[in-house]
């Protein structure tokens, strides 16, 4: 009887850990829908980069308030998992408080564990309030209604339950020891939940025990949810963060990707002696498609993207266009093909391959209007900051209106027009170019 509890958490940490890796081999296996890319770049650069954007946040704090207070719940979701480590042990081996035998440092560490916990508790009470008291323009916008706002308010409020799990396990925690009750021996300083004593010092022991019993097992269990709960929320890039910083793009930023292909069928036509009717070298094949109409088009760091965004807004909220009035929101760009390659992915899991469903990204999520409102600035990319690049997206679906629908703006047309007659974009004869020199 006495290892039935012991039993009940390793079921309950097996089932939590289980799903969640079986959630993490679906994003997996979605992303490898997208192509294949190489990844070029010094690996040394890749791994200071996530170091210091991932890991150090450093773009956070281009906005002090709001890169500070998401600072202290990182941190805090961080260190506080060391404590997570020692309910585990305690979990599956019937210990309490296994690392005590640390001592004083022991001590200290679970004094930084609740100052943390009450930081976070501010914290979260700050980006609740920006979200639905001070409604900051970017948290409004109309691809934020419904599931994106209710999910950025529910992980505050999982945020919220669990540090005050914490403090009030180590509430009563803290009252038992000083009870002289046999299971709670005396370790750890408790600098926040101190202030609990004077609540609950007149309870009776069963009663305490039955108290810091209930929030020991809620607060595991919580995060076990809160762990599950990241496949279905934006909050995802708690852990895709650092592969996808890792796999950013290293190049400059107003630096365009060529096609191969398109390269050398320009190189051919610019050779005289060249055959045009020739067939390509044996193993090379024309490309399938050029550009991207829906996600499987995309490559697979574009789409490591799409799950990694915070939905933070910061790129719409440096976008030009989107400060104009355009409808083009970075953000949505990211969102939208996030939904359609869950869309996508369902259709796999339902059929064993992709089912045409009707349905492309193109038109069905992202408009063209949007393609086209964008300035091709980089100030979204510069701006997010975790590394995500919604203008590769953009490029790649023009590129697929341009080279297999030929659906580019009037204004685009005349100017290629231009360019492919007189070598310029202006509607001058190449024979008159030179006339300005006579004024």
């Amino acid at each position: 009887m006495q290892y039935i509890p012991n039993i009940i958490f390793l079921i309950v940490l097996v089932v939590g850990i289980g799903y969640f890796t079986k959630n993490i081999r679906r994003i997996i296996r979605n992303i490898k829908l997208g192509q294949e890319v190489d990844v070029k770049g010094d690996k040394k650069e890749r791994w200071g980069n996530v170091m210091r954007i991932a890991l150090g946040q450093s773009k956070m704090v281009v906005r002090p308030i709001a890169g500070i207070m998401h600072i202290i719940v990182y941190v805090g979701f961080i260190i506080i998992n060391i404590e997570v480590l020692e309910i585990i042990i305690d979990g599956l081996f019937g210990t309490h408080r296994i690392f005590a035998s640390l001592g004083v440092i022991y001590d200290y560490l679970i004094a930084s564990f609740e100052i943390l916990a009450f930081l976070v508790i501010v914290a979260v009470v700050v980006f609740w309030f920006r979200r639905n008291i001070n409604k900051l323009r970017r948290f409004m916008s109309p691809e934020m209604k419904g599931w994106p706002r209710n999910d950025g308010n529910i992980i505050l409020y999982f945020e919220v339950v669990l540090m005050v799990l914490f403090l009030t396990m180590n509430g009563a925690d803290h009252v038992l020891q000083h009870m002289g009750s046999d299971y709670y021996t005396e370790a750890g300083m408790f600098p926040i939940s101190i202030h609990l004593y004077p609540l609950l010092e007149s309870l009776s022991e069963e009663t305490l025990i039955l108290i810091e019993r209930t929030a020991w097992w809620l607060h595991i269990i919580g995060i076990l949810v809160f762990l599950n709960y990241l496949y279905f929320s934006k909050h995802l890039h708690i852990i895709l963060a650092f592969p996808n910083v890792y796999f950013g793009n290293l190049t400059a930023k107003g630096k365009f990707r060529n096609l191969e292909s398109v390269t050398k069928e320009v190189k051919l036509m610019m050779d005289p002696s060249a055959d045009p009717y020739a067939s390509p070298p044996e193993g090379e094949e024309a490309p399938a498609k050029f550009g991207a109409s829906d996600v499987m088009d995309l490559n697979r760091i574009q789409l490591l993207n799409a799950y990694t965004c915070t939905e933070c807004g910061r790129c719409t909220s440096e976008c030009p266009a989107n400060q104009t009035g355009k409808k083009l929101s970075p953000r949505k760009i990211m969102m939208d093909t996030r939904d359609r390659l869950q869309e996508v992915a369902l259709n796999v899991e339902k059929h064993g391959e992709f089912q045409p469903d009707g349905k492309q990204l193109l038109d069905d999520y992202i408009t063209r209007e949007e393609l086209w409102a964008c300035t091709t600035c980089n100030a979204c990319v510069e701006a997010c900051p975790v590394s995500i690049d919604p203008l590769s997206i953009i490029m790649d679906m023009r590129q697929y209106l341009v080279m297999e629908q030929s659906a580019a703006p009037n204004e685009l047309n005349v100017t290629m027009t231009n360019i492919e007659n007189n070598a310029a974009p202006w509607p001058f004869n190449q024979m008159d170019r030179a006339n300005w020199i006579k004024d």
